[in-house]
């Protein structure tokens, strides 16, 4: 049908709702890390679908799943509970600090049931007063209005009216400022262990240290949005296992699933207990299909092979990336970890970042911005040595083309 069709960048417009604008180029097929167009052409994914195909496109252990969960059982709502969610729920407890786990079908639907299970269990331990969320500027927690609200650019949650109160934001990595801002009126900390679309930026080790202890001092619980940076992504099943600290909530999307639309919050069971029947739920959260498929995720990445080697892949992407900027001078510095990493514009480039997505994809490369100065990288954790090589490589022709104009 599709084919008759003759299907189009131009027909986004005349079908979609505008809020997107995405690339000319209309992928068809894709395996492992390469991806070709409508036309053939094809290119190296080092965007992995903004950190979503953590295994590629098409991994066999994936499709397997799918194939053999499709012709079992797709749909059932929490009405029954099913065996790959079980299943998968166990996992995700014994890999985890975790002891209860809420599935969900997204990263924002998975920070609204952690964002309203802490509101929650502060009313119900302290009172109404013990509302105040305390977040970060740059911050991204998804696009409800509620995780919109608690994410730290006011320009996404600006312009629908009136916004959920008690929401209160700092600069993050500042211990003086979140020391200023927590009272007993605090009932929960929210943060990216290391910012994703705010600028691929580190959690400082001290400061996530201080986030604890002062969570701990006045009553409040910890959420870790582990949306981007969870199941493999830093060369730890989860970031903060990199850390000094343990979250008391966390939340996982993106790679869980692969490409299928599935999150997950896990927090442990004194904290679950303040969601009782009734008080949240989700029609397709636990879906057999979804879950099949994230526990075939969680038996592929959740393995000294897989997690080492993305600490070994991210010693690839630095050292290409600095051989690159040896020759050009683009990059004040790489930050980040595992394989999610930013290559950050000096002065000169500054506010330039789209430039280099765009020669990029000219030259056959996929790869993401964070912000108007940061080129991001977010590939498969699996991604072969050798489309390393080659995606820098057709990185650095396109460095070449912006340097020169």
């Amino acid at each position: 049908m599709s084919v008759e069709m003759n299907l189009t960048r131009a027909q986004f417009d005349e079908v979609m709702v505008p809020n997107y604008a995405p690339a000319a180029v209309i992928p068809v097929r894709g395996e492992g890390s390469r991806v070709w167009d409508q036309q053939g052409n094809e290119f190296i994914d080092f965007a992995g679908g903004i950190a979503v195909n953590c295994l590629g496109h098409c991994h066999p252990a994936l499709v397997g799943a799918l194939k053999e969960q499709g012709e079992k059982l797709w749909h059932l709502s929490n009405v029954m509970t099913n065996e790959p969610a079980l299943e998968l729920a166990t996992k995700l407890v014994n890999a985890t600090f975790a002891e209860r786990v809420y599935f969900a079908n997204s990263g924002a639907e998975a920070n609204e049931a952690a964002l309203k299970l802490a509101r929650r269990y502060a009313l119900e331990n302290h009172g109404p007063q013990k509302d105040q969320i305390i977040a970060f500027d740059k911050a991204f927690h998804g696009r409800t209005f509620f995780t919109v609200t608690v994410g730290g650019q006011a320009a996404y949650s600006d312009g629908f009216g009136p916004k959920p109160q008690s929401v209160t934001h700092v600069p993050f990595n500042d211990i003086a400022a979140l020391e200023a801002v927590i009272s007993d009126n605090t009932c929960a900390i929210m943060l990216e262990p290391l910012q994703g679309e705010g600028g691929i930026i580190n959690g400082d080790p001290e400061f996530l240290k201080a986030v604890r202890a002062l969570a701990d001092k006045h009553d409040a619980l910890v959420i870790f949005d582990e949306v981007q940076t969870g199941v493999g992504r830093t060369g730890e099943l989860f970031a903060y296992m990199g850390t000094d600290i343990v979250p008391d909530i966390l939340t996982s999307a993106k790679a869980l699933g692969g490409g299928f639309p599935i999150a997950a919050m896990l927090t442990t069971a004194k904290i679950a207990a303040h969601l009782k029947i009734g008080t949240h739920g989700s029609t397709y959260g636990g879906n057999p299909l979804a879950c099949a498929i994230g526990n075939a995720v969680m038996d592929v990445v959740n393995t000294p092979e897989v997690l080492n080697g993305v600490k070994h892949r991210e010693q690839l992407f630095r050292d290409g990336l600095a051989a690159i900027n040896a020759k050009y001078n683009v990059f004040s510095e790489v930050r980040g970890k595992g394989m999610l990493l930013g290559a950050v514009l000096n002065e000169q480039y500054a506010g330039r970042s789209r430039d280099f997505l765009v020669a990029s994809v000219a030259e056959g490369l996929m790869s993401l911005i964070a912000g108007a100065n940061v080129v991001r990288f977010a590939p498969s954790l699996v991604i072969p040595e050798a489309d390393i090589a080659e995606g820098l490589a057709r990185f650095e022709r396109a460095v070449a083309k912006v340097v020169a104009g």
